[in-house]
């Protein structure tokens, strides 16, 4: 231990001592740790992030309740909806005493006419892109702003507004803030939460590995140099694992710096509708210690690895791989392993018990570094069989062939992220079929629903109807009364009414001959229609008013309506409907509006509208699925996670082609020096990295397909593979790294020059 720190302060002081040259080598490896230091400080900061919008979520929640009204209790209505690309969370207030419960992020509840919105609402209100928004609630007065505790993200949209129509329409609270506990959850989620964690997580290792090896090629020179001195080859490795140690240190700090300044700005950014707050992006201590802990040991470790391969002399370098081939068997074996790990955690009970999940983590582990490790023996194994095309891939197979292991790392952790993508969509499209559901008609077909308007009148319904039909953007409208009974010999069978003319009514069954004052009773495979005669009972109270049916029902069979539903129910002209007391009066409106797609803002139009004459209404459009909210949230959270790791990679990725060019100036700047043209170099170039990036984006599909099927399998799904997204996902990693060669361009012309054949 005594040596070892000898060696390491002396290879420190060689490093801050060494001039210019070394502290570039220091510099690039530091930014290239600290980017990942900075995306793992980030993994480590999701459980912080996810309880802190889990709790502002849960404070303003509520849970309703049918006891009496009290000085503090509240009526509400929830409006959700959008507006353009916006998710709006609105919700109507009106308190039933003087001294009301209050939501978080308000110092009282706004009186009628009054609204509270959230930052960013205030900001869509005031600007001209709001002109349509504020034409909803035209007598609204925006009186405050909705605190951080009251929102769930920075950038969030959302309202309270004061009413006083929510009597007998709203639902009561007693507080704001729910404690019920949340369902843990299911196997096959957990499973794709683990799974995407590691999958995100490998390639930012691997580009860390990378960097701590910048500059190997000046270091072996070095340690040439101290063999000169007296040095031998034990210390020389020790004084270089200080190198490595001192740019894994400086690593975090750099990515220690660019997580604190990215928290800063967290706030400004917004990704489908999510955003952070920068007080909740909290490293937990724990994992941020084991990071501060093991990536110093981590790069000593690689270093010393790497240095196996290296024989250092006093009268240079020899790398023992330049005249032995790599061996595939320990290769393959790794694969396999991680295949046979994947294979037993499936061998079993269903479910995602602990030591399953264990084994899922590490077989993915080993298939994804079984992937890393087969790269560098795949781009030896072709470039040793490819012929030079021109004087440019001639010099690009040459180079290859003679150290074909640093162009093969350069794209070893955007191989690891490729595959690891390719495994988690193909998972995420076999499970999928449990979580999305086809709900309604095509998109041609979807139209606007308005459900549960305050009670209207025929004749306020036939106003509302014609507001709508002249409304910019409505093709066609079908409005109609709405309700529902129960049959008093069955309490548990009920019946929904619609009270329209003929031409609504067939909408919702093939009625045949139709004229105002028939009544229809309707049946549909899941349910018996109505009987002529028969006794039911409103339902708007535990004790309803009973009705008895007409005797002249006739029975027609259920048509699904514009949203793909069939209903059991009632059928009422509106003279039919005069003939039952409750009936025929005042019903709430339903309604659905079909728009022209060739009109952009025909969905926020028809909301204007509505909102208008009823702001308690619920509007919305029809969406041909329905996506498991918890399976939508694990897959934007991954999806995000996924962008974070993209822009890692193509930033390390531009600090690792800018090391190797920077490490091979002088030869360069040597060839154009005799004679080489500008393009042939500059293709030469591009083709070192184009080989091993095709032979990468193979492996990437190949190890990736293995990876999805086995995982697949061990969720007891059926295997298939969705050829688009493969695609897609291998399009975006090539363009990513023909961006970053193509930045790189200009730098290889600066090195070109004359001045670039000088050393110390």
């Amino acid at each position: 231990m005594r040596r070892w720190g000898h060696d390491l302060a002396l290879g420190t002081r060689l490093v801050v001592g060494g001039g210019p040259t070394a502290w570039l080598r220091l510099a690039m490896t530091a930014v290239g740790v600290g980017l990942g230091v900075a995306l793992l400080l980030l993994a480590t900061a999701a459980p912080t992030i996810l309880a802190g919008h889990r709790a502002r979520s849960d404070a303003r929640d509520f849970a309703f309740t049918d006891g009496p009204a009290t000085a503090h209790t509240v009526l509400i209505r929830q409006t959700p909806g959008s507006y353009r690309s916006h998710r709006i969370h609105g919700v109507l207030v009106q308190p039933d005493g003087a001294d009301p419960s209050v939501p978080p992020g308000l110092a009282r509840l706004p009186r009628p006419g009054e609204m509270v919105v959230s930052p960013a609402l205030r900001q869509l209100l005031a600007g001209p892109d709001g002109a349509e928004l504020r034409r909803r609630y035209p007598a609204a007065r925006v009186v405050g702003t909705i605190g951080d505790a009251g929102l769930a993200g920075p950038r969030e949209y959302a309202f309270y507004l004061g009413t006083d129509r929510l009597t007998g329409e709203g639902h009561r609270i007693t507080r704001f803030g729910t404690d019920q506990p949340r369902q843990p959850l299911d196997p096959t989620l957990l499973l794709l939460t683990v799974v995407g964690v590691t999958v995100l997580l490998v390639p930012v290792a691997v580009f860390v590995a990378t960097a701590v090896r910048f500059g190997s090629a000046a270091r072996d020179r070095q340690q040439a140099a101290l063999r000169l001195v007296g040095a031998d080859r034990a210390m020389t490795r020790r004084i270089a694992a200080a190198e490595a140690l001192l740019g894994a240190l400086a690593g975090l700090v750099v990515g220690a710096v660019l997580f604190f300044a990215g928290r800063q700005l967290v706030e400004l950014v917004e990704f489908d509708g999510i955003s952070v707050f920068g007080s909740d992006v909290r490293p937990q201590p724990v994992l941020a210690a084991l990071v501060a802990v093991a990536l110093p040991v981590a790069a000593v470790a690689v270093t010393l690895v790497a240095l196996r391969r290296v024989v250092a002399e006093p009268l240079g370098v020899v790398r023992q791989e330049a005249g032995r081939r790599r061996r595939l068997w320990w290769r393959l074996a790794v694969t396999a392993l991680g295949l046979a790990v994947l294979v037993l955690a499936g061998v079993g009970r269903d479910g995602a018990g602990g030591l399953k999940l264990q084994a899922t983590v590490a077989g993915v582990l080993l298939l994804l570094a079984g992937a890393a490790v087969l790269l560098p023996w795949l781009v030896e194994f072709v470039v040793r069989r490819l012929p030079g095309a021109g004087v440019s891939g001639q010099l690009a197979v040459r180079r290859l062939q003679l150290d074909g292991g640093t162009a093969a790392r350069a794209v070893t952790g955007i191989t690891v992220a490729v595959a690891g993508a390719i495994a988690l969509q193909t998972v995420f499209a076999g499970v999928s079929h449990g979580y999305v559901h086809r709900t309604g008609p095509a998109a041609s077909r979807r139209p606007v629903v308005i459900e549960n308007t305050v009670p209207m009148t025929a004749g306020q319904r036939a106003r509302f109807a014609a507001r709508l039909r002249h409304t910019d953007g409505v093709r066609r409208v079908e409005a109609y009364g709405s309700d529902t009974v129960a049959a008093v010999d069955d309490p548990d069978l009920f019946f929904s009414v619609v009270v329209a003319d003929c031409a609504t009514l067939r909408t919702f069954a093939a009625l045949g001959d139709c004229a105002d004052g028939d009544a229809f009773g309707v049946h549909d495979p899941d349910a018996r229609a109505p009987r002529p005669g028969e006794a039911v009972r409103t339902t708007d109270s535990p004790h309803g008013a009973r009705l008895r049916l007409p005797a002249r029902l006739r029975t027609v069979a259920a048509r699904s309506d514009p949203s793909g539903i069939t209903h059991a129910g009632l059928l009422l002209t509106p003279a039919a409907a005069r003939l039952l007391p409750v009936l025929g009066g005042r019903l709430p409106t339903s309604g659905f509006v079909a728009t022209d797609p060739a009109v952009p803002d025909a969905y926020d139009h028809v909301v204007t509208t509505t909102m208008r004459v009823d702001p308690t209404a619920s509007v919305f459009s029809l969406q041909g699925t329905q996506v498991d909210a918890r399976f939508d949230t694990v897959r934007r959270g991954l999806l995000l996670g996924a962008i974070a790791v993209l822009l890692v990679i193509g930033a390390s990725l531009l600090t690792t082609v800018l090391e190797q060019l920077r490490s091979r100036r002088r030869p360069l700047a040597v060839l154009s020096a005799f004679g080489a043209r500008r393009r042939t170099l500059t293709g030469s170039v591009l083709w070192q990295t184009a080989i091993p990036m095709f032979l990468g984006l193979l492996l990437a599909v190949a190890a990736g397909l293995v990876l999805g099927a086995a995982l697949l399998r061990l969720a007891r799904e059926t295997v298939w593979f969705d050829a688009a997204g493969i695609l897609g996902l291998t399009g975006a990693a090539a363009a990513v790294v023909a961006l970053v060669t193509l930045l790189n361009i200009p730098v290889l012309w600066r090195m070109m020059r004359p001045e670039a054949m000088r050393t110390e």
